[in-house]
């Protein structure tokens, strides 16, 4: 578990860079098993695309409700945690898109009750290094509110919209990991990724928690499913496991 001073600098800068092994070599080396499975069923679809793949394929469950997340996980929000979604975000070498600046929770607005307690765990399958397009973020961004945002070429970016006004900021942290490694990031923090012009691969495992606390609008969400992840369902949420 992360310690008291480790937990103080993530609320007061809305990350943390956890540069230890998150899962042993075994494990680590079926999760990448399973993402190079999905990579190469991907069809049409672009590498970065690849969204909740644990809806279908249940195996992924064994990662995203593990202990060795979870107790990461549990400092930051508590002890009853919803599993929100998870990713396999990819960029290719050489062509891998931008990710623009953004707040995850504004991609999520009227979908959840709160946004305060959920937090990304970042998993890096790859090594994520500023050459290839690793993520970076605005420290302390995670307490101004919704941002502005403006439309971008979806072709050349992961999302259509940007943070308007806001291009290359000199307070931008890049999170530099090795493959089994991790960075946790709050959903309101502002952050993205330059495009990947290196000729080295660099795929991550985004895996989302929120604390039960919240609660998920049905209305806005007939098709997204949450799993109780950790403790009890405080807020009365639709979980598929409960």
């Amino acid at each position: 578990m992360l310690n008291e001073q480790e937990v103080k600098f993530y609320e007061e800068n809305g990350y943390y860079l956890y540069k230890k092994p998150l899962f042993g070599a075994d494990k680590m080396k079926e999760l990448t098993g399973i993402f190079e499975e999905h990579l190469a069923q991907k069809g049409s679809k672009l590498s970065d695309e690849l969204d909740t793949p644990h809806f279908d394929d249940e195996r992924l469950l064994k990662f995203l409700l593990s202990d060795e997340v979870l107790d990461v996980v549990e400092p930051i929000i508590g002890p009853n945690i919803g599993l929100w979604s998870s990713h396999f975000i990819c960029k290719d070498p050489l062509q891998g898109r931008a990710t623009p600046w953004h707040e995850d929770s504004a991609y999520w607005k009227g979908r959840i009750s709160s946004y305060d307690k959920i937090v990304t765990v970042w998993l890096a399958l790859d090594r994520s290094w500023e050459e290839n397009g690793c993520m970076r973020v605005i420290p302390g961004t995670h307490n101004g509110g919704f941002s502005e945002y403006e439309e971008v070429d979806a072709s050349a970016n992961l999302f259509s919209t940007r943070v308007k006004g806001l291009d290359d900021d000199e307070r931008a942290v890049y999170f530099e990991l090795e493959p089994g490694e991790c960075s946790l990031h709050d959903s309101r923090i502002i952050h993205g990724a330059k495009a990947n012009t290196s000729p080295y691969r660099r795929c991550g495992y985004t895996m989302r928690y929120f604390s039960t606390e919240a609660r998920i609008i049905p209305e806005r969400n007939a098709t997204h499913k949450v799993w109780l992840a950790r403790g009890k369902d405080i807020a009365g949420n639709p979980f598929v496991n409960v």
